[in-house]
């Protein structure tokens, strides 16, 4: 493979790269945590967006339970957002006809 060729192969996978980033910024993913009680929606890059909260979740008594429902209702969105951006990369990258192979 010549320079030319891998030097357009490059600038091919930086615009693919940028079309990656904006489509993950457009993605919503949702978290949720309590059975449904507690849900937060973030971008395909993790960014929190929105946390929705069922009223009857909402103790004064107990508010720990509160925080560690919204604390895993965030984990799981960010967990979904990180799925989707791998598999978006795996896209990426499995359109290149590069010489050699990648980590993931």
């Amino acid at each position: 493979m010549d320079l030319k060729n891998l030097m357009a192969q490059a600038q091919q996978m930086q615009q693919r790269a940028q079309q990656v980033e904006a489509a993950l910024l457009r993605l919503s993913v949702t978290g949720s945590a309590g059975g449904g009680m507690v849900t937060v929606e973030a971008d395909g890059k993790g960014n929190v967006k929105k946390v929705r909260l069922d009223p009857t979740v909402v103790n004064p008594a107990d508010v720990e339970m509160l925080e560690d429902l919204i604390t895993v209702a965030t984990a799981d969105a960010q967990k979904k957002a990180a799925e989707a951006a791998q598999t978006e990369m795996r896209a990426l990258m499995g359109g290149l006809n590069l010489p050699f192979s990648l980590p993931f």
